[in-house]
């Protein structure tokens, strides 16, 4: 067994999911691994796999002053099921949230859809109590705090916000504006009306990458002895714990649990990294046990508990059996960006084509940022999103009124401020 997301792809750093676009695209052909942002993910375009991550994905509540929207809750209700607004944001993550508080800013009235039961998207999913170093105005901030921050500011002009729903199909009508259908819990549908669109999906669906030849007992220990992220670093206090992985996330974990854990001991099949050279040599000089050219060989039970765990050495093949209370796999996310593929938009290695200049995607009135957008030089950092975000809200406010400008002002300039 392995610890890798991919037995045959090569050593060294993984392609980024926009610096090289021809490389995205025979990624995703190939099925192969993409970075994005601080999560690693396999593109596929198999409707089988991926998919079921959008269900399956719970997110932990995240407490602001206002409260956060539940699945099924509306903070703005409309005035009919198909009144028409003047731009639908299509995802609730850190991007979208942004695009909601600029798009309000431009007093457009604003929907946001998403499909997961609470907002926060990606970073909520996948790392609520991991720090964050690369956003600006932040040393380093949690993941929960983030989109605490980022509900608070893009939920203050009031948008509507449908939760729980995946948007099926979009379609441009004869009047100019869009339809969007939903499907929401118990296959309920949904119809949405908007005069523009946002795409802000992030990598789209996505499910944690398991090890080969995978256990099916390990389904039924996850979220108690077996873990993809970490939601609650208190589940970890005083364990002994086996971290398989050799990104960004394996070592980010490694750092944060090491002050609270008994023993931590992390593997990787090969003694070549995938995470920032600072993180690497931290955990290296840390009391983590590292060990390099090893992966998991078997795992063992004990009624309802994880005994232990065999790792072995794949050089020399020497077995080594673990006492462990949690087991962590840091192997990445298999994203698929689903029925967007079918909306006649112009689609590159996973993602959605644009103008790097407007966010404007092949059909007028349609805008993508974050993680979904494609062009070239693109950096996959949550900071891009926010400009990206800003960019489509703009465009989108000139394109439903030409006399409008792009650039409204700096916002320090406005009444009120």
């Amino acid at each position: 067994m392995s610890d890798d997301v991919n037995n045959n792809q090569q050593d060294g750093p993984l392609p980024d999911v926009s610096e090289n676009p021809e490389a995205i695209e025979a990624a995703a052909a190939q099925d192969a691994r993409v970075e994005s942002g601080d999560a690693e993910f396999q593109l596929t375009d198999n409707p089988e796999e991926g998919e079921p991550a959008q269900a399956e994905t719970t997110v932990e509540p995240i407490d602001t002053e206002d409260g956060v929207p539940k699945e099924g809750m509306n903070l703005h209700h409309a005035e009919s099921v198909d009144e028409l607004f003047d731009c639908t944001i299509i995802g609730g993550g850190t991007t979208g949230l942004y695009g909601a508080f600029y798009a309000g800013m431009r007093e457009m009235s604003v929907k946001i859809v998403d499909s997961l039961g609470e907002l926060g998207g990606q970073v909520s999913a996948l790392y609520p109590e991991k720090y964050i170093y690369d956003v600006a105005g932040f040393p380093e901030v949690k993941g929960k705090e983030l989109i605490a921050g980022c509900i608070q500011q893009g939920l203050q002009f009031g948008p509507t916000v449908c939760l729980g729903e995946k948007v099926e199909h979009l379609e441009k009508q004869e009047d100019g504006t869009f339809t969007l259908s939903t499907e929401g819990p118990n296959e309920t549908k949904h119809m949405h009306r908007s005069k523009t669109v946002i795409i802000a999906a992030g990598v789209g669906a996505f499910a944690p990458r398991k090890l080969p030849d995978y256990d099916p007992k390990l389904d039924e220990l996850e979220g108690k002895h077996v873990f993809y992220f970490v939601k609650d670093l208190e589940v970890f206090r005083d364990q002994n714990i086996l971290i398989v992985g050799g990104g960004d996330s394996a070592m980010d974990w490694a750092m944060m649990l090491e002050p609270i854990a008994k023993q931590i001991t992390l593997i990787h099949r090969r003694d070549k990294w995938r995470a920032h050279e600072d993180s690497v040599k931290k955990v290296l000089n840390s009391s983590v046990d590292v060990r390099v050219f090893h992966e998991v060989k078997e795992v063992q039970f004990e009624g309802d508990d994880i005994s232990g765990v065999t790792i072995y050495d794949n050089k020399t093949k020497q077995e080594t059996p673990l006492q462990i209370d949690k087991l962590i796999m840091c192997l990445g996310f298999i994203a698929n960006i689903g029925p967007i593929k079918e909306w006649g938009l112009e689609i590159q290695g996973g993602g959605i084509v644009v103008n790097s200049g407007t966010m404007q995607t092949n059909i007028p009135g349609i805008f993508a940022a974050g993680d979904v957008a494609r062009y070239e030089g693109k950096l996959g950092l949550i900071a891009t999103g926010f400009g990206e975000a800003a960019t489509a809200a703009n465009y989108a406010k000139n394109f439903i009124d030409p006399a409008s400008r792009v650039f409204p002002g700096h916002s320090s300039e406005r009444d009120g401020h």
